[in-house]
Order: C-alpha cells, then structure tokens, then sequence
C-alpha cells in the first residue's frame, strides 16, 4: 500500500499548504494537492493558563473539562470560569517525558461518573513505568475530588530513562473496550517483545481484565493485552466515523507516522521504519520487509504528534471525518485527509508554539494546550470559524 512521505515547508509558507508526497521507499511522487487553501480558517482565542498542561476532556454538557498537568495536578476548567485542583490524584513520576498524562471519561459517565487517569510512576531502583487507573470524578460545589482509585495496568517490565510512555487512553465507539498506547521507552527491542507491553497498543476491558477475542489471548501473560505490536511512541490514535482506527507516533531522525491500525498487526519497529537512529545508523524502510504494515503517512523532517482526533463536529465541514494532529516541534495544527484506507496530509496552520493536544467540545468547537517549556507556553487555546 501506499503511504506519503511529506517535507516541511518554510515556515512563510505553510498556511493552506501541503507538503510533497512521495511513496513509503522515498521515491519521486507528484506534489499532494492542498485541500485547505486561503487565508486561517479559524479564529484564536487564548482562554486559560496552565503549568505544563498534557491532556483534556470534556464533560457532558460541554461547560467543564478535566485537564492534567504533567506536574501532577488534575484541574477541573469551567468554560469562561477559573479551573480548580482535583484531589485525590496519584503520585507521579515527574521528569523528562514522564508524569501525568491522559485523562478519558468512562462511556458511561453521566451514570457512574467513572474517569481514567495515566501517568508515569516510579519503581524498584531507577526504574519507572507508566500506570493507568480509573476512580469516581466527586464535585461539590467549589471542590472536587477522585475517589476510589484503582490502578488497572501497568506497563511491564519497569526500566530506566523517563522517555516514550505514551500512555494515551481511548475507547471503542460502542464503549466496550479501552485502548492504551505503550510506547517502547526507548529501549527499541521491547516493541518486538511479546513478553513486554512496550512499543503496543493494548485492549482491554473497561476494568482492565483481557479480552477473550484479543489476537494473542491464548498465549496468556502480557501477550493477551496486545492488539497491535511494533510501535515507537504512539501518543495519539482515534476511530473514524466509517470504524478505521488510525494511530500516529513519533519516529526516530525523521519517520513520523500515521499507521492505520488493524487486529493483530506488527508495524515493524525498531526493524523497519522511513527514519534513521539519531545517532546516524540507518534503519531499513518499510518496502524492504513487506511483511510489516507499512505507515499511511510518513513525515521527514518529522511534526512530533501530540495527539490525534478525528473530527465530527459541524462548526468545520471542511475536515468532518479527517484527523487533526497537533505539532510539537512543527508548532503547528496539522490537517490529514482521511479517504477509505488511504490518508495524506492537506493542510497545516502554524500555532507559534508547541501544540501538546487538540480536543473537540461538544458544540464544535476546537480547544489545543499549548505544551509548556522554558518559562513559555502553557495556554488553553478556542478555536473558533473565521469570518
């Protein structure tokens, strides 16, 4: 299959631009057209502060969201209002990539009030792993608390460094299963481990148990957990309205990608991938071992994933059913064509800052934290229709 290889732009001219296309192999293609064309389609509206905000959610109704901040705070934001410290939250392991992270409501949270949290925590010796639990989101008035909280997973086994947690969290459309990202920690090897639930992408039950129908249920351990396999740090993934399921990760020097998920799929890392190791090893492309599921989407010079959604709001009919990515290094919000099995990027609008998220509100409506770094960033942004 074929997967677009795309290049940054100067930075004058990436407003209602694409990036050239090219084949997985880095092969000659002609230039993608740009779907967004013309002036930003949307309005920007800094509407809060935070310290090194990582993640958001919305609550029914759409007037409060749940945002972490790495930190170790989780703080309850009401829309035009002040936000207010959750208590009950976890100790995290805070450093490098690692501390608080994700941040979902349970499908049936207007009923059990259930939210999931991951973080980074720390382990035996200088080891730490990442660690997803769920607890009952309590407000009372002006004070909020996590009750009840209960660790459901954990990554296996701890190692050292404080990189590639990922530890994004996602449901299934009909609610019955929760998706974990893993990332391989950089430790490369663990993503081709079936012994390890580093470099995966895992399905669980809501309360964490294995499913029977999972593709490796029958070898037991760690190895039931897995649904996917051969990732590096996929810290975003999301169901279209047609049921794809799409993932986006970080790649090594160069390699980014955007990889259809599928049952059961190993998608080759650290053996294949369309960057190299930073310190200048090649790796093998994807087309010298077909074996692998090759990326949709590869991006040299890369855009650093914060996440991913997939758009279904009405405020902006132009992207309904693609994905929105924003970028870390890129500094940008990234819009990717999602057509059947086939993706290419089609527009990118730069934000000035490193993009940590980008979460739709229940009216539409676009929010992006800005990720915080050096004294600078931090920013709760509403994205609005221009004109």
């Amino acid at each position: 299959m074929r997967a677009f290889r795309t290049f940054a732009l100067p930075a004058l001219a990436l407003i209602g631009c694409t990036a050239n296309g090219g084949v997985a192999d880095g092969n000659a293609a002609a230039q993608s057209e740009p779907q967004d064309t013309g002036a930003q389609p949307f309005r920007v509206q800094p509407v809060g502060q935070f310290s090194e905000p990582w993640a958001m959610a919305f609550l029914p109704g759409g007037r409060q969201a749940l945002i972490t901040e790495k930190h170790g705070a989780l703080k309850l934001w009401t829309v035009g209002g002040a936000a207010i410290d959750v208590s009950g939250v976890p100790q995290v392991d805070h450093g490098g990539q690692g501390g608080l992270g994700d941040v979902i409501l349970h499908p049936e949270f207007a009923t059990n009030n259930i939210i999931y949290l991951s973080w980074a925590e720390a382990g035996e010796g200088d080891t730490r792993g990442a660690a997803v639990g769920r607890g009952r989101l309590v407000v009372d008035g002006n004070a909020a608390r996590l009750e009840g909280l209960q660790v459901i997973w954990r990554q296996q086994p701890k190692v050292t460094g404080r990189g590639h947690y990922a530890h994004r969290l996602l449901f299934s459309p009909d609610g019955r299963h929760l998706f974990i990202s893993s990332g391989d920690r950089q430790k490369f090897d663990p993503a081709q481990d079936m012994n390890a639930n580093l470099g995966k992408i895992l399905r669980l039950n809501p309360d964490g148990s294995v499913p029977a129908d999972n593709p490796f249920a029958d070898r037991g351990g760690v190895a039931a957990q897995i649904w996917v396999l051969g990732l590096r740090n996929p810290l975003g993934f999301a169901f279209a309205p047609d049921g794809r399921f799409w993932e986006i990760e970080m790649g090594p020097e160069g390699g980014d990608e955007l990889n259809l998920v599928q049952r059961g799929a190993n998608y080759g890392y650290p053996i294949v991938s369309d960057g190299d190791h930073y310190d200048g090893r090649p790796i093998p492309d994807h087309s010298t071992r077909p074996e692998f599921a090759a990326p949709k989407v590869t991006w040299t010079p890369v855009i650093s994933p914060g996440n991913m959604i997939v758009y279904t709001g009405d405020l902006f009919p132009q992207w309904r059913g693609d994905a929105l990515v924003p970028g870390l290094s890129s500094e940008a919000l990234i819009h990717v064509d999602l057509d059947g099995d086939a993706a290419r990027e089609a527009g990118r609008w730069p934000m000035g800052a490193r993009i940590r998220e980008v979460e739709q509100a229940p009216d539409g409506s676009l929010y992006l934290l800005e990720d915080s770094r050096e004294g600078r960033g931090g920013r709760l942004l509403h994205l609005t229709p221009a004109g």
